[in-house]
């Protein structure tokens, strides 16, 4: 992808490719350091929500479910190796859609991004799935750690790389799948993470995003297929969410 020219994508990164949405609503993007557009991308509906939760909760039920914490350690090395190539790119696109100084958007949205995978791919690796403990009954306890389930992830416009990562690491440690819907003015960096996911062999639909507004964030937290929500934005969003997820139990 090169800032040079106007973006335009026509499609959503769900259950391992790129697909159609639903609609024909698009999000212009304005670049945050000249006013003008610098691309556009469709803005999903909650069909294609449904399409993406859908394709996570296949692969959590399938063999994604099934993997090992070494083996998803591996995943995790490999997006960092595919994100690294594009750091470049990354660091610049988030500049363009926020006015981020490039300087920080090169430690922060790329480098940092890096660090995070390779930091979880660390933690997986040591990862203890069963263990056994003393009960005050008298008796040893067995505990055995599994995926909570598919999760929602809502990404805010400031830091938006660095804030999908640390939502999409702990759910590939944890052997989780993610929806992600990130903010309507920083979209054009999720494209270039999934193209990376792509290139990594991350497995299909453990990854999944539908960009949208507040409207389609709010259908996500409160979509029935999702088991958790992984939420970063303003005091006002946050009380809202944990309102939802209040009354449905949801983490």
């Amino acid at each position: 992808m090169s800032l040079d020219e106007n973006i335009k994508h026509d499609t959503f990164y769900i259950d391992g490719d790129w697909v159609k949405p639903s609609t024909d609503a698009r999000i212009d993007v304005i670049g945050a350091n000249t006013g003008l557009s610098i691309g556009n991308v469709p803005e999903g509906g909650e069909a294609d929500i449904d399409r993406a939760v859908g394709a996570a909760r296949e692969a959590l039920d399938g063999a994604w479910g099934e993997t090992t914490p070494a083996e998803r350690a591996e995943v995790l090395n490999r997006v960092a190796a595919a994100i690294e190539k594009r750091a470049d790119r990354l660091s610049r696109a988030v500049s363009a859609q926020n006015g981020m100084p490039l300087a920080l958007a090169e430690q922060l949205e790329s480098g940092y991004v890096v660090a995070i995978l390779r930091y979880y791919a660390g933690l997986t690796l040591n990862m203890v799935v069963e263990e056994r403990r003393a009960s005050p009954l008298g008796f040893d306890t067995l505990i055995r750690k599994g995926p909570v389930g598919v999760v929602g992830g809502i990404v805010p416009w400031n830091f938006p790389v660095v804030l999908s990562i640390m939502k999409i690491a702990p759910a590939i440690a944890t052997g989780c799948t993610i929806v992600l819907k990130p903010s309507p003015g920083t979209v054009l960096d999720c494209y270039i993470i999934a193209e990376a996911a792509h290139e990594a062999g991350v497995p299909a639909g453990v990854i999944n995003w539908v960009p949208g507004g507040r409207e389609l964030g709010a259908y996500l937290v409160s979509h029935p297929g999702i088991d958790k929500v992984a939420f970063t934005g303003s005091t006002a969003a946050g009380r809202k969410i944990g309102e939802v997820c209040g009354r449905l139990l949801r983490p």
